[in-house]
């Protein structure tokens, strides 16, 4: 039997000056790594017809399924704050679209699949380690409950790829509500492109943002509705220690999910001021600047949307400043409400922010771990046995001086204990991707053992949860097993 995706594709209807068309380079011998069979059920696919050769030649692209229309898609955008005016998919080929279960549209796109006009004399492939890395955090997101793109599969192509050395070459299928970005715009604004940027605008309102398709200001609209969902993401991203590393303008989606899984980490201790990609020297993405470094993506794609607003210039600039005014309100509520659910509080109280800003602060001068402490903070709450939390911290002190404080506010609260600690291990996971793990991962699956792969997955996908069988996955690296840097993989 033949694969069958259901393509409904309407990127590559869209003006030539979007894309190129670009087919994606056969491999040598293609071999499943790994199928996501309850993602391939919920995008209309049939598993076990992927998980077969013929599967696997699709999913590393050396055979393109019917009804595919595959393209590279253009876009610009500012690296590390230098503007670059043609970026693209330089090693990414989006093959199609299909409408999920839920109705939702998809793009299927394939990473590593070989060069294309927008490649700037990169080889268009990726090496083993990259792939497994997004496979195993845009995962791991998904069962926290953050918007990202997801991992249909990974395959190895049988052919190796030159880096630092010379690395197994792999294929990662990747799905995301779509591949647009800020850069997507800024690719038609910076070619004075207005026609360009408006079809772009109606068709992401279309595909992203239906509701505000007959509003009275609809690119007002849109970009209120982006600027929401960034403040949401990025909110997020601080509430379960998450670390982008390379929060790129063409790397910020439209859509709200998070996307491009380069030198992305989780932190261990809690430092606001932590950096682990290699090439973030300054400290540009550090973990407490993403907030800000959103709304200035967030701006960029004001400045494409201005010709939109209004003939007049001023005028125009006004109503997009006020529209990004509400960025830091939208983050601030998200944030705030966040941390409060993590450490039990469901009602809100006078000086609640300063008294969850103290444990943050003692948390960053006591070397504590982020996920753990909060994750035994919620065991805490229910028995009143703080020592598993104290250990988290160089001086203890520092916390029962915090505790005391942090019980008296529980007292007000109209939960019981037992259900104050349900609420908070909803919220505050036992189980994140931490570095050595997945460099753990990485290194066995480079010689050719997959069995530390497939168990991390088991663990992350249930993060919420105790899984005894699995504590150690919980535990912080020893001194000799910590990853202070990490790489983009390109």
């Amino acid at each position: 039997m033949t694969v069958h995706f259901p393509f409904q594709n309407t990127y590559s209807a869209l003006p030539a000056n979007f894309f190129a068309r670009v087919a994606p380079t056969p491999v040598a011998s293609p071999r499943l790594i790994k199928l996501n069979r309850a993602l391939a059920v919920h995008l209309g696919l049939d598993p076990d017809l992927l998980d077969s050769p013929e599967g696997a030649e699709i999913l590393a692209g050396k055979r393109l399924p019917e009804g595919a229309d595959p393209i590279a898609m253009a876009y610009a955008g500012h690296q590390f704050g230098q503007f670059v005016p043609q970026l693209g998919d330089g090693r990414a080929i989006l093959l199609g679209e299909v409408i999920d279960k839920d109705g939702v549209r998809r793009d299927i796109q394939l990473k590593g699949s070989g060069p294309t006009p927008f490649s700037r004399r990169g080889d268009g492939r990726a090496a083993l380690g990259p792939v497994l890395r997004e496979y195993i955090v845009s995962e791991a997101m998904f069962a926290l409950g953050i918007p990202t793109t997801r991992s249909l599969a990974a395959v190895t192509s049988g052919e190796r790829v030159q880096r630092e050395t010379m690395l197994p070459g792999a294929v990662l299928t990747r799905v995301a509500a779509s591949h647009i970005r800020v850069g997507t715009f800024q690719f038609f604004a910076a070619r004075g492109d207005t026609d360009g940027v408006r079809a772009l605008a109606d068709h992401v309102i279309a595909r992203h943002y239906p509701e505000v398709a007959n509003a009275e200001r609809p690119y007002h609209a849109l970009l209120e509705g982006v600027v929401a969902r960034q403040a949401d993401l990025v909110a997020r991203w601080l509430l379960v220690g998450f670390i982008h590393g390379v929060m790129n303008t063409d790397n910020t989606s439209i859509s709200g999910e998070t996307i491009d899984y380069g030198p992305c980490a989780f932190m261990d201790e809690y430092n606001p001021a932590q950096v682990f990609s290699s090439i973030d020297e300054l400290g540009r993405y550090a973990y407490a600047n993403q907030p800000r470094i959103a709304l200035w993506n967030l701006t960029r794609l004001a400045e494409c949307l201005l010709p939109l607003f209004s003939d007049d210039q001023d005028k125009a600039i006004e109503q997009a400043q006020f529209i990004l005014g509400d960025f830091a309100e939208k983050f601030t509520t998200a944030y705030q409400a966040g941390l409060r659910k993590k450490i039990g509080l469901f009602t809100t109280h006078d000086g609640d922010e300063a008294l969850i800003q103290d444990l943050l602060d003692a948390m960053a001068k006591n070397a504590a771990d982020f996920t753990l402490t909060f994750r035994r903070l919620s065991d805490a709450a229910a028995d009143a046995d703080d020592d598993s939390v104290r250990a988290q911290f160089t001086d203890p002190a520092a916390f029962d001086e915090w505790a005391v404080r942090w019980r008296k506010r529980l007292t007000e609260e109209p939960q019981s204990a037992t259900e104050r600690q349900a609420a908070m291990r909803a919220v505050n996971p036992a189980f994140i991707p931490r570095n050595h793990r997945v460099e753990a991962v990485i290194a066995a699956a480079v010689n050719n053992d997959y069995a530390p792969f497939e168990e991390l997955l088991t663990v992350l996908s249930k993060p919420y949860e105790d899984q005894p069988e699995f504590a150690a996955y919980t535990e912080p690296p020893l001194p000799d097993q910590r990853v202070l840097r990490t790489f983009c993989g390109t």
